[in-house]
């Protein structure tokens, strides 16, 4: 008898599963039905990255503001939002590295002590953010012993590392200002292109990660991959800019839209923020690497950037005249491959975008203004000259023209160089000469690193606005300048100029 009613209880439920299929079918909601349209997480869900082929991993991320500095508010800002999204996708504080100098919370120039904003009705980006690496830290050294996950290397700091294993995904975000070649950090040496490639490589000879994906914010930062990238090391990577290009930094004062009244600085850079909230409006279970690829593209290239000058700062008007239209070509290098897989194998997936749709271009503010990464320096001291009591005005203003002058001795300095190595007629052509693309900036990136030495023994720091003539180095080993000879022309071009370390204070706040 027992036996009689399970059948029929079988039975009946077989009934009604038939029966809730064909209705579904009838309706035409079978073929339409997608387990993401629900709330409900369905059980096939899960919160590891997975791949198709059912293998479980770790995901690591490593994230980097190469900066210091209140005038560079927005790399420190950028980074911590970063570790935010991050976070929210499931990503555990000890798989995130993260080196910043730390100096911008509590600098007496911050509006909010202890905040951070990455956008003009942000919240807070900084609480719990971990001080992995922070202050001197901050070194080329410590970040290449961190991607190899060699603990015996790292000096200071927490000592976390990306103690990966063969499944491993790795995410790499990287925001700061750069120049051919080279990435900035707060502590020196820069960040050099080939280094870099170099360490890349020997994670990957390690096997210990399965996939990579890089994001890089600074000027000219594809030349940090262009013609020395392999595309067989699974590793997918975009930059901001070509190998030629300025990159952007935007939210800032007097600009659509604009940074709260009391903030003198850009609160973030157009690419990172781009990408970052594009990650927070879309469902990154749905969205793939390439669909943010190409809507960070559109965001960099359909915006407008300000006039600016030290002496008057245009402010926006109906006039499209006062604008120029610019952006940057965001690039792509390695195995673009990748550009296929969802993005939460890289970034997590939060569930509160469960609902929302895997790339929805209107949900973000299409058009920005913008300022030159190389420019906001500048555009940060007037910000703080303009609103500064009349007794400290007269400092400011000297540190202004203090770094201006300094920006023309760098680049008088090159052009004098050039023309003491090449003669004034070809030295403009060869110094200024950009490769074909595929082709790495240097042949010998070990003279790329002696000739900036003896500029800078002899002229004085390059800083991050003479990075842009990381191109005009490369030049000068790609033509077979000796070092011999570029030291005579250094002492030529930079005799009786102090070539000690130069950095603006700005009214007693370190740039």
């Amino acid at each position: 008898m027992a036996k009689g009613l399970s059948v029929s209880s079988s039975n009946v439920l077989g009934m009604w599963v038939l029966v809730v299929v064909l209705i579904l079918v009838g309706s035409g909601r079978a073929a339409r039905f997608d387990r993401w349209e629900s709330a409900i997480r369905m059980p096939t869900e899960k919160d590891e990255a997975e791949d198709l082929d059912g293998e479980v991993g770790t995901r690591w991320a490593v994230l980097v503001a190469g900066s210091s500095g209140y005038g560079n508010y927005r790399h420190q800002a950028d980074v911590c939002h970063a570790y935010q999204l991050l976070r929210k996708g499931g990503l555990k504080e000890e798989n995130i590295v993260v080196f910043m100098y730390d100096d911008i919370a509590k600098h007496e120039l911050n509006p909010r002590p202890g905040i951070i904003i990455n956008h003009p009705q942000g919240e807070d980006v900084y609480a719990g953010v971990p001080k992995d690496y922070t202050g001197h830290q901050v070194t080329t050294e410590n970040l290449y012993a961190v991607l190899l996950g060699d603990k015996k290397k790292v000096k200071g700091g927490s000592g976390k590392v990306i103690d990966s294993k063969p499944n491993d995904r790795i995410f790499i975000y990287y925001s700061d200002h750069g120049g051919p070649g080279v990435l900035g950090m707060p502590n020196m040496p820069f960040l050099y292109a080939m280094d870099f490639i170099e360490v890349l490589k020997r994670k990957h000879a390690s096997g210990t990660y399965k996939e990579m994906v890089i994001y890089v914010e600074a000027c000219e930062s594809g030349s940090i991959f262009e013609g020395i990238m392999p595309k067989d090391m699974n590793i997918y990577v975009t930059t901001a800019s070509n190998a030629q290009e300025n990159s952007w930094g935007t939210y800032c004062p007097g600009m659509e839209p604009a940074p709260p009244p009391e903030y003198i600085t850009c609160l973030g850079d157009l690419y990172s923020v781009a990408w970052m909230e594009d990650s927070e409006s879309h469902n990154l279970k749905r969205e793939t690497i390439k669909q943010q690829y190409e809507t960070v593209s559109s965001m960099t290239l359909e915006t407008s950037f300000s006039l600016y000058s030290v002496i008057k700062v245009k402010k926006r008007t109906a006039n499209a005249n006062d604008y120029i239209n610019g952006g940057s070509h965001v690039m792509e290098y390695g195995n673009t491959s990748i550009r296929s897989e969802k993005l939460y194998l890289y970034q997590g997936f939060d569930p509160a975008t469960v609902n929302l749709p895997p790339n929805n271009n209107n949900r973000l503010d299409m058009h920005k203004e913008v300022v030159n990464q190389r420019d906001a320096e500048l555009f940060f001291m007037w910000q703080l000259y303009k609103r500064s009591e009349s007794g400290k005005k007269a400092e400011i203003l000297n540190q202004i023209k203090e770094t201006t002058k300094h920006r023309t001795h760098l680049d008088e300095s090159m052009k004098l160089i050039g023309s003491l190595l090449y003669g004034p007629q070809k030295s403009s052509t060869i110094l200024n000469s950009v490769r074909s693309p595929g082709l790495p900036l240097v042949d010998d990136w070990g003279c790329l690193k002696s000739m900036v030495r003896l500029f800078e023994r002899h002229c004085g720091s390059l800083t991050q606005y003479g990075m842009k003539h990381m191109r005009s180095f490369a030049n000068i080993c790609n033509s077979g300048v000796s070092q011999a000879s570029m030291e005579e022309a250094c002492l030529a071009a930079c005799s009786g100029h102090d070539a000690g370390e130069w950095r603006p204070s700005y009214n007693g706040f370190s740039a």
